[in-house]
């Protein structure tokens, strides 16, 4: 081979590789160009009995695997959501978003979509197919967020279109498309040009016929997300049993954190092994308060302009405060009736003899179940907007393998947009100052506009965890959670050359794809 010919062989040489443990290795990484895929340096040598044509020197830089954004829901002026009747049109605004994008270190993406009108589903799930444009980062697969959401839980979902499920699985098949939801296999059949593809569905498993159709959507292989909810600790913990796989944008259109019944939060702080149902007080007496209080009315009315906002995932909806099993029975003394009228404070409840409590007890020991229980996946938007910094290091605290990093981004983003005015959509305009979106003349936050290479170095001012394990929150464990490690988020032999140069800050040098450079800072 002269000095002039290629083999296709280039090995990146003084460099700091993430491990899947998040840590750091200082160590070369040689990938095939022409296929475009991380090999096994010695064996490759062993094999072929030739060193690659092309070194390059990283200057002890981090050579990470692509950053995954598995909820975003467009960039540079393309909205995901929004369909104008031209297939070419979608797409070119989709390949759009996937040239642009890399330049935040992202090589492989989610686009995913809000509640659409019914007859929308099937064509938008089908133009939104794995694809991988060239040059670009790699379009996965979709993920549907609604239409099957709590109504109080809604966020900038459209009420009109919140469903319930009511056939169950057959539900999902009418609303998005059965073919959309085939078998892992047959639909992965009709992929083009591609070896990864990935299908999320975020819905909220106390809406009619959601529970049921879980594990059916699950045993197809896809992600289901437990998001836009009012689940309680127990509705949160037999989804997952039966098949959900992640939270989606942790904190955001859920209750919040409970110390007696904590919730979709607490899935978090789950034991690895299930237990009996929680209850603070024995059964009887929890049974007799239940018959002396009556249930509170909830409103669907929306919070007051002054703390409102549309963001998607930001948006709360005014609830009465979830209040699982029952506090103290002090704490319902006074509560009132809508009429006005209080809830008699001297109800009489009949003392339960100590036999019976220790029976009670007994029986909740012997229920106990040894059945391993796998706490789901979550994501987390870093923005320090959405979720306060204490919070993001206190859900990491609890559960670090299953931590995503999310943009959850809206169609303004792009690391380029200066502050000011800018066009949105229906007429209506918006002003960014840095990382926030504000309604043009109001202080309503209109949600993420942040990007993922920032969303890691915010993780590790947040957290005080390293480099290596905020990278880990934006590259394997997404992976892991879609299945797709073997392929992308990790420097696996055989895994696509997805790459992306970090300096030890976590800014972006230069993104590749598929062996090939695509992105440069200048």
């Amino acid at each position: 081979m002269t000095a002039t010919e290629s083999n296709g062989l280039v090995c990146f040489t003084n460099c700091l590789l993430p491990q899947e443990d998040g840590s750091l290795v200082e160590k070369d990484l040689w990938i095939d160009q022409w296929r475009g895929v991380i090999l096994d340096a010695q064996k490759t040598f062993f094999i072929r009995k030739e060193r690659p044509s092309t070194i390059i020197d990283l200057g002890g830089n981090i050579l990470s695997p692509g950053f995954i954004d598995i909820q975003i829901n467009g960039g540079f002026g393309f909205d995901f959501s929004v369909y104008e009747g031209d297939d070419q049109t979608y797409r070119d605004g989709l390949k759009l978003v996937a040239e642009r994008i890399v330049e935040t270190g992202v090589t492989a993406l989610v686009p995913t979509i809000i509640t659409q009108e019914k007859s929308l589903y099937p064509k938008l799930l089908d133009l939104l197919r794995p694809w991988s444009p060239p040059n670009a980062a790699h379009l996965l697969g979709w993920h549907a967020e609604g239409p099957f959401l709590e109504m109080s839980k809604r966020g900038a979902h459209s009420p009109p279109l919140i469903i319930s499920a009511l056939e169950g699985f057959k539900t999902f098949e009418s609303i998005y498309g059965a073919e959309n939801l085939a078998e892992e296999e047959e639909w992965f059949a009709s992929v083009e040009n591609d070896n990864v593809g990935v299908r999320i569905i975020t819905a909220a498993p106390e809406v009619e016929g959601v529970m049921e159709a879980i594990r059916e959507t699950s045993k197809r292989g896809i992600c289901f997300n437990i998001g836009h909810s009012m689940a309680t600790t127990d509705v949160a913990t037999a989804a997952v049993r039966n098949g959900a796989r992640c939270i989606t944008h942790l904190f955001n259109a859920m209750p919040q954190l409970h110390h007696r019944d904590p919730s979709i939060i607490g899935l978090l702080g789950a034991s690895p092994y299930m237990y009996s149902t929680f209850l603070p007080f024995p059964s009887v007496i929890v049974s007799a308060l239940k018959a002396t209080i009556p249930s509170l009315p909830s409103t669907k009315e929306p919070l007051p302009l002054s703390i409102g906002h549309i963001s998607e995932a930001f948006d709360e909806i005014e609830t009465p405060p979830q209040t699982p099993i029952l506090l103290a029975e002090q704490a319902h003394k006074k509560r009132r009736l809508p009429t006005g009228k209080s809830v008699a404070s001297t109800t009489a409840i009949t003392p339960v003899p100590l036999e019976s409590r220790q029976s009670t007890q007994g029986e909740q020991k012997s229920s106990v179940s040894t059945m391993p229980f796998d706490r789901p996946f979550y994501e987390l938007i870093v923005d320090g907007i959405h979720i306060h910094p204490n919070s993001v290091r206190l859900a990491y605290s609890a559960h670090p393998d299953g931590c995503i990093l999310i943009t959850d981004a809206m169609k303004i983003l792009d690391p380029h947009l200066k502050d000011g005015i800018h066009d949105w959509r229906d007429g209506r305009r918006l002003y960014k100052e840095g990382d926030k979106l504000y309604v043009e003349g109001t202080t309503t936050l209109a949600g993420s506009v942040i990007t993922l290479d920032k969303c890691v170095r915010n993780f590790v001012r947040y957290t005080g965890c390293s480099i290596g394990e905020a990278i880990k929150c934006a590259t394997y464990n997404p992976a892991r959670c879609l299945g797709v490690e073997n392929k992308k988020g990790t420097l696996r032999a055989g895994a696509d050359a997805d790459l992306v140069v970090l300096d030890h800050q976590g800014s972006v040098i230069s993104t590749w794809v598929k062996g090939k450079i695509v992105w440069r800072r200048i």
